[in-house]
Order: C-alpha cells, then structure tokens, then sequence
C-alpha cells in the first residue's frame, strides 16, 4: 500500500540528495518515476534538481496553478510509474498536497516529499503545514548549527551577513542568504 512520505529539514541537510539517491534506486531496478521541483527555484537552472555534492536529476516543474493528480495520472497512464518524489515541497498549495494524497490513495503511487518545514521567521510554509498534517510517514533529516547542536531552523541574511526579521517569505537563495542555526541561535538572532 502506498504512502505519503514527508522527509524535512532546515537547509544544508542533504534533502536533495536523499531524494536523487531514492530515485537512483527505483530506478536502478528498472521501476519508473518522476520529480517535480517549484518552478521558482532556478538556482540549478530550469526543470533541475541538485545536490551540493553534484548529483543532478531532470525533474518537471510545479507552479502554484498546476494540477499534480492529473500530471502524474496523465504520466502513469502513458507509463506506470512506482514513485513520485517533489523537491522543494514547503512550495505546494494546500490543495496540491490533497492532489498528492490522491495520488497515494486512489493511484496507490508512493510520493515522496522533500522539503524545508519552516521559513526565515520560524512559520511553516503552506506545503510543509499540510505534509506534516497528512503524510501518513513523517522524517527529520538533521543538519548542525555553528555550535554543533542539531539545526531546525533557517536564518535569512542580508549582504552584510546581518539576520533578517521581515519581507516576503519566500526567497529563492543557497548558502549566500541562509544559514541553518538551533533554536537557541535562531532566537538571539530573529525574535531578539
């Protein structure tokens, strides 16, 4: 039986590569499947996903309109696939999260979800409120902050290097603009 699977983290805890090596292994033994990225993430150039480490997939696009039921029941059609993986998950609507637990439950396709569970200010994204209220596996994969603790949130900085606390949630940057810190960091920094 099928599963929604959601693996989150702050920044620089190896998602993408986590995601490349599970395709790797799906495809390895010849089973098909696709990964969408957030059309808004270029960083890596278009309709790619990356690892630090080099490791690199062709993957579709999602923006916020796009159906992901219907792309990857029209995809399963033409080709049964075993697995879909989204990097870039705290980017879906709530609506595209339901769209991916249909395809869990009434395709039986596993998805596999990558994503951050929370932005610069500590709140969840809207794909990362819905993964972590409806996948049916949830996982943690672990990155450190400067002091060795384990690393939950992501700071932004500006060019100075200086914390930022307000603008819009989303903007699309690496290590240049962010910094994955624990809680007792995050909070001198950001709620100070």
């Amino acid at each position: 039986m099928a599963q929604l699977y959601f693996y989150y983290s702050a920044m620089n805890a190896g998602k993408s590569t986590a995601l490349l090596q599970s395709a790797y292994n799906y495809r390895e033994r010849g089973m098909n499947t696709v990964i969408f990225t957030a059309a808004l993430d270029d960083r890596y150039g278009t309709g790619k996903v990356a690892s630090r480490i080099g490791l690199q997939a062709d993957a579709r696009l999602f923006s916020d309109t796009d159906n992901l039921f219907d792309n990857v029941m029209m995809q399963h059609r033409q080709q049964k696939l075993h697995c879909v993986f989204i990097d870039e998950a705290q980017f879906l609507t709530r609506a595209q999260v339901r769209q991916l637990v249909e395809v869990v439950d009434e395709l039986d396709i596993p998805v596999l979800a990558y994503g951050l569970r929370t932005d610069f200010l500590g709140e969840t994204f809207a794909g990362s409120h819905y993964l972590l209220a409806w996948a049916d596996k949830l996982a943690e994969l672990k990155t450190v902050c400067h002091c060795g603790r384990k690393a939950s949130f992501v700071v932004r900085l500006d060019d100075n290097g200086e914390a930022v606390t307000c603008g819009d949630q989303v903007q699309i940057g690496g290590n240049d603009r962010y910094e994955s810190m624990c809680r007792k960091h995050f909070k001198q920094l950001v709620w100070d």
